[in-house]
C-alpha cells in the first residue's frame, strides 16, 4: 500500500510539471483546443517514456524529465516571430521539431566521442549567470501579458481575468513558501486547479469542447509535418543542447545527494539516453524534455528515495495518455492560470542567475564581460524585428535573439580574457 501512495505521489508530482507548458505554447501558437490536446497526448507519452528509459538504461535515478525550460522558452520566443506576420507558425514548429532532433544527434555524439567534460567547462558560472538572467528578461513579457489577459479572450488588458490571475499567484506563492511538505510539494497542483475552479466560477474560461472519436488512441508521429530548416532556429537549438547538457549534470548531481546513491552517475551514458530521448520527442512533435532538478526537493519532502516507485509514477503517466478525454479535459486549462502557477518559479531562476555571477565577479574581468553580455543583449531583444527587415532572412532570427547573442558574447569574451591573462602571466614569469 505504501508504494502504491508513493507511485501516486510521483505521477501527480510529474503530471504537475506537464501540462502548463503545452498548453501554453498551444495558446502561443494560436492552436485550436483539438491541437492543444494532441500535443498534451502527445508530451504524456513523451515524457512518461523518457523519463522510463532514463530511470532503467540513463542515470538509473528517480529524476523525472519534463518539457525543458529552455526548449520551452524558444518556442514562446519564436512565437513572437509568427505573431509579426514574419513566418507561419507551421514553418515555425517544423523547424524547431527539427533542431530538437538536431540536438538529439549532438547529445548523442557528444556521448560517443566522450566530449562532454571539454564543453561543459566553456559553460562557466559566469556564463550560466548570464544565460539565466537574459532568459528571464526575455520571458517576462509573455508570462505579464499573460498574467494579464492579453490574447485570452481579447487582444487588450481584461480587469477581470488579471485581478484572477494575480490573486492565484500570490496563492501559489504563499503555497510554495508554505513551511507544510504538503502544500508545499503539490503547491503547482493544487493552484491548478484551485486556479481553473476560481475561473470557471467568474465565468471566464474558454468554451470546453469535450467532444472525441474514440475512447483509447495512440500518438501520432510528426503531427506538426516533416521538419523544415530555418538557419537562425538550428543554430540556437545547438546552443540551447550545449546548455541543457549543464542541466543534466546539476539535476542528476543534486537528487543522487538527496537520495544517497551510491553508484556514481555515468554522464556519457545519460548524455546518450538524452539524446535519445529528443529524438523520440522531435518526431513526435513535442517540446523537448530534460531531467527537471526539481525532483529534489520532492523527494527531500516525501522522503521516497526508492527507484521503483518513481518508475511506476511514469508508467501511470504513459498510460494516461492513451485516454483522449482526459487531454482534451486538461487542455482546456485557462492559460493565464498556468502563467500564474508557474510565475514563481521561472523568476527564481533569475536568483540563480544572481548567485551564479556572485561567485563569478571576483574575477576583475568579469563585471566588464557581463556588462557587455548583458548589454547586448537586452538591445538586441529592444530591436523590433521589423527594423531587421533588411537583413536576409537567414540572420533575422538570430540577430533578433538577444538572449542567444548575449551568451555567446559572455563565452567569446570570457576566452578572449582568459587568454589574455595568461599571455600577461607567461610575460611576468619571462
Amino acid at each position: 500500500m505504501k508504494s502504491f501512495f508513493s507511485s501516486m505521489q510521483w505521477m501527480f508530482f510529474i503530471l504537475a510539471n506537464i501540462v502548463v507548458i503545452p498548453v501554453s505554447v498551444g495558446a502561443a501558437y494560436g492552436l485550436p483546443l483539438a491541437d492543444i490536446a494532441t500535443l498534451l497526448q502527445r508530451t504524456f507519452f513523451i515524457i512518461g517514456l523518457t523519463s522510463l528509459l532514463q530511470g532503467l538504461f540513463g542515470h538509473k535515478l528517480p529524476l523525472n524529465e519534463g518539457p525543458a525550460g529552455l526548449w520551452w522558452s524558444l518556442f514562446l520566443i519564436f512565437a513572437g516571430v509568427v505573431s509579426t506576420g514574419k513566418q507561419s507558425a507551421d514553418i515555425v514548429l517544423r523547424s524547431l521539431e527539427l533542431g530538437i532532433l538536431i540536438a538529439g544527434g549532438i547529445f548523442i555524439l557528444l556521448s560517443v566521442f566522450r566530449l562532454i567534460n571539454p564543453i561543459k567547462k566553456l559553460f562557466t558560472p559566469l556564463v550560466m549567470g548570464t544565460y539565466l538572467v537574459l532568459l528571464v528578461s526575455q520571458l517576462s513579457g509573455p508570462f505579464v501579458k499573460g498574467i494579464l489577459g492579453i490574447d485570452y479572450l481579447s487582444s487588450r488588458l481584461d480587469s477581470k481575468v488579471a485581478i484572477s490571475a494575480i490573486a492565484i499567484l500570490i496563492f501559489a506563492v504563499i503555497l510554495a513558501k508554505s513551511r507544510r511538505a504538503f502544500l508545499s510539494s503539490y503547491s503547482v497542483l493544487i493552484s491548478l486547479a484551485g486556479g481553473w475552479l476560481l475561473f470557471a466560477l467568474l465565468g471566464i474560461t474558454k468554451p470546453m469542447n469535450l467532444e472525441v472519436h474514440s475512447f483509447i488512441s495512440f500518438p501520432k508521429p510528426f503531427a506538426w509535418g516533416l521538419p523544415a530548416f530555418d538557419a537562425g532556429i538550428v543554430l540556437t537549438s545547438v546552443f540551447t543542447a550545449f546548455l541543457l547538457l549543464t542541466n543534466l549534470v546539476a539535476s542528476a548531481e543534486v537528487v543522487a545527494k538527496v537520495t544517497e546513491s551510491k553508484e556514481k552517475v555515468n554522464y556519457p551514458r545519460a548524455s546518450f539516453i538524452m539524446g535519445i530521448n529528443h529524438l523520440i520527442s522531435g518526431s513526435f512533435s513535442v517540446i523537448g524534455g530534460v531531467p527537471l532538478g526539481g525532483a529534489a526537493g520532492f523527494i527531500a519532502t516525501t522522503r521516497i528515495k526508492e527507484r521503483i516507485p518513481y518508475l511506476f509514477g511514469c508508467i501511470a503517466i504513459l498510460l494516461m495518455s492513451f485516454f483522449p478525454i482526459l487531454m482534451t479535459f486538461l487542455a482546456s486549462l485557462p492559460v493565464p492560470v498556468g502563467y500564474a502557477t508557474i510565475f514563481l518559479a521561472i523568476s527564481s531562476l533569475i536568483g540563480l542567475g544572481l548567485n551564479e555571477l556572485r561567485t563569478a565577479i571576483e574575477n576583475p574581468d568579469a563585471p566588464a564581460i557581463i556588462s557587455l553580455s548583458l548589454m547586448g543583449g537586452f538591445g538586441l531583444m529592444a530591436i523590433p524585428e521589423q527594423a531587421l527587415s533588411t537583413l536576409p532572412d537567414l540572420l533575422v532570427s538570430l540577430v533578433n535573439n538577444g538572449l542567444i547573442i548575449g551568451v555567446i558574447l559572455a563565452i567569446v569574451l570570457e576566452q578572449i580574457f582568459k587568454k589574455r591573462q595568461s599571455a600577461f602571466k607567461k610575460k611576468g614569469t619571462s
